[in-house]
């Protein structure tokens, strides 16, 4: 278990000791804040943080508590999240199939339509694994049918896998913080462009992350991002622990 004690996960787990950050999503032409993304946080005996993939990493191999766990980081996060904005979440592929349940009767599923439906956008990580893609699908599939908003996390990083089937029917993109290191690479910013064409034809709002300063914003306006989310913007992080 790379960097994290069995001791201090199952102290965690059993203490519950979970917290949740939120991280402003801005828009490009206002400057205002438009929504947070809710992003699961740990913390050991002494208040100390401890990173979240290493406890995730270590739940996997527990597909039952990894359930429980995110499950109560889901509550957590809608619990205390700002009712006047969007409210982006990520969902771990595993731990939504490890409910037991069909797609339509997943404890998360009733989570997310509790909180609104209008107001709460699921994101699912792309990733190397064709199974975890075709997770994806059904998992979009099941919140599109509720008419709950979904997006695509992480695309553009380079451990990422891409599926068309889940870039046409998700509603909006998140573009990888990669694409800011890579902005001088012109072989691969052909890419990125071509993902935000594609994005723009089919209606889909599109969020750049990693923008960390000023030259990063303009980066950002110069793609022609609907917003953008990093630690430019971290005077409107807002955190709660345990």
């Amino acid at each position: 278990m790379t960097g994290l004690s069995q001791s201090i996960l199952i102290d965690i787990v059993q203490k519950q000791r979970y917290g949740v950050e939120y991280q402003p999503i801005v828009s490009l032409a206002t400057g205002d804040t438009f929504g947070y993304e809710a992003l699961s946080r740990f913390f050991d005996q002494s208040g100390n943080a401890v990173r979240p993939d290493f406890v995730y990493a270590a739940l996997h191999d527990n597909p039952i508590t990894l359930f429980q766990v995110e499950y109560a980081q889901k509550k957590i996060q809608l619990a205390n999240a700002d009712s006047g904005k969007m409210l982006f979440v990520n969902l771990d592929q595993d731990a939504f199939f490890a409910a037991g349940t069909d797609a339509l009767n997943c404890p998360f599923m009733h989570l997310a339509k509790e909180y609104g439906r209008e107001r709460v956008v699921i994101e699912l990580i792309e990733n190397s694994e064709v199974n975890d893609a075709l997770m994806s699908l059904t998992m979009i599939e099941a919140f599109s049918a509720l008419g709950i908003g979904t997006a695509i996390d992480d695309l553009c990083n380079p451990k990422s896998m891409i599926s068309i089937s889940v870039m046409q029917l998700v509603d909006w993109v998140k573009l990888d913080k990669h694409v800011v290191s890579m902005k001088h690479d012109k072989n691969f910013m052909l890419f990125v462009e071509k993902m935000i064409e594609f994005a723009r034809l089919t209606n889909k709002n599109i969020i750049l992350e990693g923008v960390e300063n000023q030259d990063d914003l303009e980066f950002a306006r110069s793609l022609g991002v609907d917003f953008v989310q990093g630690f430019y913007f971290r005077d409107r992080f807002l955190t709660v622990k345990p």
